[in-house]
């Protein structure tokens, strides 16, 4: 792959990635777009991560979605992804994804202030640190 595209393998297999969820979508590839979309899972990165959010949202990927969210509610990492080309664009073809993106930083911050008074480290996406799902109490 990099001695075709130039680019390294992970970024180009992402880029591969995108563009292949796009038409697996428009042709109701089903099994190509669950490839596709566990292999975005799996390569999320400062430079790309945009873009695969924009494309999970135009393209109605939850899971691809979740993933990339989790990713850029990291402090460090949210900093980088509005540097990049790609946060551009996802400002300008998906602006609800920011307000999605709001709301879940907002209640990371909010949860670990929570979780840090009762030393309870639960992740907000329904799990555990082991990853087990478990059931918010009221």
């Amino acid at each position: 792959m990099e001695e075709l595209t130039g680019l390294n393998t992970k970024w180009a297999s992402t880029l591969m990635s995108q563009h292949l969820l796009a038409a697996a979508d428009r042709y109701a590839l089903d099994r190509l777009r669950l490839l596709c979309e566990a292999n975005l899972c799996e390569d999320v990165a400062i430079n790309t991560v945009a873009t695969t959010l924009a494309l999970a949202e135009q393209h109605h990927c939850f899971q691809p979605k979740a993933v990339c969210l989790k990713f850029v509610a990291v402090p460090e990492n949210l900093r980088a992804v509005m540097q990049t080309e790609g946060f551009d664009y996802l400002r300008q073809s998906c602006p609800t994804v920011l307000t999605e993106l709001l709301e879940y930083v907002a209640r990371v911050n909010e949860h670990s202030v929570i979780a840090s008074r009762h030393g309870n480290e639960a992740i907000l996406d329904g799990s555990d640190i082991n990853g087990r799902r478990v059931k918010q109490r009221l």
